[in-house]
């Protein structure tokens, strides 16, 4: 939907006059050409729904509760995301609660999309309509929100094309906004005000976080297209309501009028619906709540379309003892009308069950059968050869088995055009296999990973050391990895110990081999274990440390330069260190609870700390921590902040107000003017001829949030994502790559791990710029642009102050100085005269000496020499204790 909205040239030409001055407004900056892809994992989350087009072959689309939607590509074996243009703005847009795809014309595509329907999402949702099966989108916004990750989700599907007149769509809404219509193509929408019951369902009612009090609403549309003809709406259609006494409504004068479906089933919501135009029979699979991770109970019903009779066909009955799960996962063999399989929506124990009928439920038979306990049978086998993480690393006693089949099964689909091909997904992953007839023959069927190129992980840490291997991640849900090969899935997670989530890495910068990770587990579960480990061999095994007690959560950890050391500030545990693998750990004084800790990456004895808009330092390994003189800095608690390797004291800190530097151990931090939101900073690679690391940023520059690079220390940026490649909200975890230039790793919140690469050529180019307001240039990138304008003789130099941030007895301010003339400069300098009491108290990018109010400036060793034309700058923090005006003019003398 959001198209590049600034060619190259146009934002090139903005870089002539900013992306050169060093602290200067980047309010817009050159781009810079990447290829971006996902660091494999294959999977990793909940896929709610898998959805076959009934008439064109190989057109299958998955949609998950976080990282967007997808469609499949036969020849690749693979999935394409599609949602990847979706940017902070619209973040929630990632969560998608139903997609619908086009019987008629198979180009279109649509998508329900919204993450929360309380406040943790401050945006309403959207119906995404698409002409060329998801390339490209536009949008319509709705006056509510959606749920793509909330209670509920995996019921289904709300979204619904008219098989016999495609203009015509359905959308059941949660929380008492009811069914809506459109009538030409999704574009604009209207509430179905005849429909009588939007659902009164929640899992819990009084929940104070708005979520478990979430009510699903409408689920499901279910149109029967013989109810007209092709050209005419359908007359009837069926309609799912997560209402435990009404769950099923219909109409047979295309939506103008609904009622109650008489006769049917009470006490359990209808997951699923489904039609079997064949025989006549509409399936519905019920459960006793909205999942998708609970639901004790349930049933299967028939219903003839003909007499209006319900017949229940359960292969389990609710009232049976032996029913210990709902159902949900509903399918029909398009190719064998009267077949159909059903899931166990959750069955946690020993595993999840699917079960077969191929005489419309009358009978069925089992994926899985007890024969003497502990001990079953399998109709089934699993090679997660491609995915092997899937087996968790554990070693289950039976009846149990690892890989397990599933759980959180919302979604079965058996191929419209391929009775051997069934789909399905879990937790985890999707699972699929291509030889499902073997079941009704008596042999075995082969599930399979069917899940490449789908990345569902949320990302809370990346580290890529100097040495070893290139990247080591840290993931919700399934701990994380050690990343040999990017394009290779890892063979397991992090074991030995495991954690849930891992919610922080770090390894010694001079010491690589040493690493830290500190993470969550229901510590019920586990009650001796640790949440922190070690390693000394770059991640590839783990061992745990003791622990403080009371620790519950991970919270963040940092190693020391050398390894010797580490200062952990578990959540809601003050900070402690530990000499050594954390065989004893001693309490931290000085940094509160809830402080970032990093490491100084030179000084071992040196740690750093961030909490409520204070920066802490230790220069005795972690025993102790003072709050440096630091002021003006982000408030909020999730900034991230990281010291550079190399340089001791050298610090970056990125936070809700912008991105800030220090040069001394985070005494004094200097503000970056025009960025003015930044999510992380992270280091990689000097560029070819540079000293300093390449710096990679998300953050917010004349309005765009993006990925950003700087060659040059932070002077200048490019951005190196596009408009296309968004990825929600991106950037909780950020590095680059100490060994590949311009090689960054970018985290999401469900969109797995970029990496991206630099495709142009070295940067290097020579924009132009006319003296007319049009301006032409070479639509490459620069790291150092040199900028030709019709030049006066000579040598000559203007300097323009830029007034920055100011506080109470302080203020920040830049200088920008451009060459005037025809000749380049060797060397320049500037003067002015302050009107108050000002005093220069730090100066960055030159030599500058004050006598009074009077200040001279001359150029650093590496900014002397500038171009006609061309510009650099420096920059300055003062204080002052009356008022803090401009100098009135500035002198720059050229050389």
């Amino acid at each position: 939907m959001r198209k590049a909205l600034l060619s190259l040239i146009a934002i090139t030409a903005v870089l002539i006059v900013t992306a050169v001055v060093r602290m200067a407004p980047v309010s817009a900056v050159a781009a810079d050409p990447y290829a971006f892809k996902n660091v494999r994992i294959d999977g990793g989350g909940f896929v709610p729904a898998v959805l076959f087009n009934p008439t064109e072959r190989d057109l299958v689309y998955a949609r998950t509760d976080i990282g967007g939607a997808y469609r499949w590509n036969e020849s690749a074996k693979s999935w394409k995301p599609l949602l990847d243009w979706v940017g902070w703005d619209k973040w929630g847009w990632n969560g998608v609660v139903s997609m619908a795809t086009d019987p008629v014309d198979t180009g279109r595509v649509y998508a329900a999309v919204g993450m929360y329907t309380n406040d943790w999402d401050p945006n309403n949702g959207a119906i995404l309509r698409s002409t060329n099966k998801g390339d490209s989108w536009q949008a319509t916004e709705l006056p509510f929100k959606l749920g793509g990750n909330m209670p509920g989700r995996g019921m289904g599907e709300a979204l619904a094309v008219d098989p016999n007149k495609n203009n015509v769509l359905y959308f059941g809404t949660p929380n008492g906004n009811g069914l809506w219509r459109s009538t030409d193509y999704g574009a604009t929408w209207a509430k179905v005000a005849s429909f009588p019951n939007p659902g009164n369902y929640a899992q819990d009612p009084s929940d104070p976080n708005g979520y478990l009090s979430h009510r699903p609403g409408v689920v499901w549309v279910t149109y029967d297209p013989r109810s007209s003809s092709a050209g005419s709406a359908t007359r009837t259609i069926y309609v799912g309501v997560a209402d435990k006494d009404n769950t099923v409504y219909r109409t047979t004068d295309a939506g103008a009028t609904w009622e109650r479906v008489a006769g049917q089933p009470t006490g359990y919501i209808a997951h699923k619906g489904v039609l079997d135009t064949e025989n006549g029979h509409l399936f519905i699979a019920t459960s006793d709540t909205g999942g998708p991770y609970d639901g004790a109970k349930g049933d299967v019903w028939r219903y003839a379309t003909a007499t209006g009779t319900w017949t229940q066909v359960s292969p389990v009955p609710s009232s049976s003892a032996d029913d210990y799960f709902g159902y949900s996962g509903l399918t029909l063999d398009r190719q064998d009308p009267g077949t159909l399989m059903v899931a166990t929506q959750i069955s946690w124990w020993p595993d999840v069950i699917f079960f077969r009928s191929t005489d419309s439920g009358a009978t069925w038979t089992r994926v899985w059968d007890w024969t003497s306990y502990p001990n079953r049978s399998f109709r089934y086998k699993m090679d997660v050869s491609a995915v092997p993480w899937l087996t968790f690393g554990t070693n289950p006693q039976p009846p149990e088995v690892t890989p397990k089949l599933g759980w959180m099964t919302e979604s079965l689909e058996i191929d419209p055009f391929d009775s051997d091909r069934m789909m399905y997904g879990t937790g985890a992953t999707i699972y699929g296999t291509e030889d499902l007839t073997q079941w009704d023959s008596g042999g075995q069927f082969t599930i399979k990973p069917m899940v490449k190129g789908l990345e569902e992980t949320a990302v809370l840490d990346l580290v890529s050391p100097p040495s070893g291997a290139p990247l080591v991640s840290a993931l919700g849900d399934i701990g994380g990895f050690r990343h040999t090969n990017l394009d290779a899935v890892p063979p397991m997670m992090f074991t030995s110990p495991g954690f849930t989530s891992t919610t922080s890495l770090d390894y010694a910068e001079k010491n690589p081999a040493v690493m830290v990770r500190a993470g969550n587990f229901t510590d019920a579960d586990r009650p001796n274990d640790s949440h922190v480990a070690f390693s000394t061999d770059g991640g590839a095994n783990w061992f745990q440390g003791g622990e403080p007690g009371g620790i519950n959560e991970g919270g963040t950890v940092a190693a020391a330069a050398d390894g010797s050391r580490f200062v952990w500030a578990p959540k809601g545990v003050a900070p402690h260190y530990s000499v050594g693998y954390g065989n004893s750990w001693q309490q931290a004084q000085g940094l509160p609870t809830g402080a970032v800790v990093e490491s100084d990456r030179v000084n071992p004895m040196k740690f750093y700390g961030f909490a409520a808009g204070r920066f802490y330092v230790s220069t005795n390994g972690g025993a102790t921590f003072t709050a440096t003189a630091a002021t003006g800095l982000p408030a909020e608690g999730n900034a991230h902040f990281k010291a550079l390797p190399g340089k001791e004291g050298d610090v970056w800190l990125a936070g809700g107000t912008g991105l800030f530097h220090s040069t001394d151990s985070g005494a004094s931090f200097a503000k970056l003017p025009g960025i003015t939101s930044a999510v992380n900073i992270g280091f990689g690679k000097a560029a070819p001829g540079a000293s300093y690391q390449a710096l990679y940023a998300v953050a917010t520059t004349g309005g765009v949030t993006g990925l950003y690079r700087s060659d040059d220390a932070g002077s200048s940026w490019v951005r190196i994502n596009d408009d296309e490649h968004q990825w929600g909200n991106m950037g909780e975890a950020l590095t680059g790559d100490p060994r590949v230039y311009g090689r960054v790793y970018l985290g999401t919140n469900g969109r797995g791990i970029i990496y991206g690469d630099r495709t142009g050529p070295e940067p290097t180019i020579t924009p132009t710029v006319t003296v007319t307001p049009t301006v032409t240039v070479t639509p490459t990138v620069t790291v150092t642009p040199t900028v030709t304008v019709t030049p006066t003789t000579g040598k000559a130099c203007t300097a323009t102050y830029q007034p920055g941030n100011q506080w109470p007895g302080g203020f920040q301010a830049g200088v920008t100085v451009k060459n005037t003339g025809a000749s380049a400069l060797a060397g320049w300098k500037v003067t002015w005269t302050f009107p108050g009491d000002q005093r220069i108290t730090q100066l960055w990018s030159g030599a500058h000496t004050q006598t009074g109010t009077a200040v001279s400036v001359t150029n650093a060793g590496y900014n002397g020499a500038v171009q006609p034309g061309a510009s650099t700058s420096f920059g300055f923090n003062g204080s002052y204790s009356g008022s803090n005006t401009a100098p009135a003019a500035l002198t720059c003398t050229a050389s």
